[in-house]
């Protein structure tokens, strides 16, 4: 099974906020990026609904050998 190391650039601008950060995670596919990112503590859920959109326009690599799915870092602000 392919998996792929999103590189998910995460930045809500002013004036609606100056959150964000910057992560990278192993996922199959955007569903189960969604699902990794939903469940970590860092995430303002106030912007859980941007999430999906910066999954999809994330970097993506396909690796060439199997990695267990996660999160591999976090920076928020």
């Amino acid at each position: 099974m392919k998996k792929y190391l999103y590189v998910v650039d995460y930045w809500v601008p002013f004036p609606a906020s100056e959150y964000g950060g910057l992560v990278t995670l192993i996922a199959e596919n955007d569903a189960e990026a969604l699902e990794l990112l939903s469940d970590e503590e860092l995430f303002n859920e106030d912007y859980g609904h941007l999430i999906m959109e910066k999954i999809v326009t994330a970097t993506k690599l396909e690796l060439a050998d199997d990695y267990e799915s996660g999160i591999i870092e976090v920076f928020c602000t």
